[in-house]
């Protein structure tokens, strides 16, 4: 779960939980012991890879977790979290390879715990879910049928998805929210990151062609949420009456 909302707002709200700090979590809100942690790659959330050591209770659970704890700011909305689990849980129900959300000693999908910093007490969310071994894409060598398999499955999920229901469901509607696809504009202001890469100018060029060819035109598009990514967009598909399906 990312904010999205500008650099100095990462900076204050990212967790920075230690290796011992994140076991200690695991331990008291999931009641697992952990035999091995290491730090997974995150945006403005904290991920660890969670080893467990099996017990006579826990001989049928999973072996290897994903601890994650949500930035000050997300963790401000617990609804959205927990909207975002029943997704998941919804999805694995319906048999695409999602992992499973593990519950607290609690019985609850997630769980808000404090920490004194010694300024300040921060708060933030923890949730853990069953970890799927596998290698980013960027990582590999892909293929036009990889990228083709890749759609159809994002065009599935969004179609399953249309059968997901919950209460909060709105509070996936968030104007500012920088991975809308409407707000690619926004990416303006992150444009520093990519300093003389030369990328930059293809970047740029794309910003401009959204906003010349798409903005102009959003009143004409149909606005659907977008299931794909978990967030409201608009289907570029003209006039067209069908959700976006990517």
């Amino acid at each position: 779960m990312s904010s999205g909302d500008g650099q100095q707002s990462q900076a204050f709200t990212k967790p920075t939980f230690t290796d011992a700090q994140a076991s200690a979590l695991v331990e008291s809100v999931f009641g697992f012991k952990v035999s091995k942690i290491q730090p997974l790659p995150s945006y403005d959330d904290q991920n660890f890879r969670v080893h467990i050591l099996r017990s006579k209770e826990t001989t049928d659970e999973p072996v290897e977790y994903v601890l994650k704890i949500s930035n000050t700011e997300s963790s401000r909305t617990p609804d959205l979290i927990e909207m975002q689990n029943h997704v998941i849980m919804f999805l694995r129900a319906a048999g695409f390879p999602t992992a499973s959300v593990c519950r607290t000693k609690g019985d609850n999908t997630i769980s808000l715990v404090s920490i004194d910093s010694g300024s300040e007490v921060k708060s933030y969310l923890v949730r853990m879910l069953t970890y799927l071994p596998g290698r980013p894409i960027a990582e590999v060598a892909i293929s036009h049928q990889q990228l083709y398999e890749i759609g159809r499955l994002a065009a599935q999920l969004d179609k399953a998805l249309e059968e997901f229901h919950h209460p909060k469901l709105n509070l996936l509607h968030r104007e500012n929210f920088i991975w809308n696809l409407k707000n690619v504009p926004l990416l303006e202001k992150y444009m520093g990151a990519l300093s003389q890469s030369p990328n930059r100018e293809i970047v740029e060029r794309v910003i401009q062609l959204f906003k010349e060819e798409v903005m102009t035109k959003l009143s004409h598009f149909r606005e659907w949420l977008c299931r794909c990514c978990i967030s409201s967009c608009r289907t570029f598909h003209f006039h067209s009456k069908k959700p976006c399906t990517l």
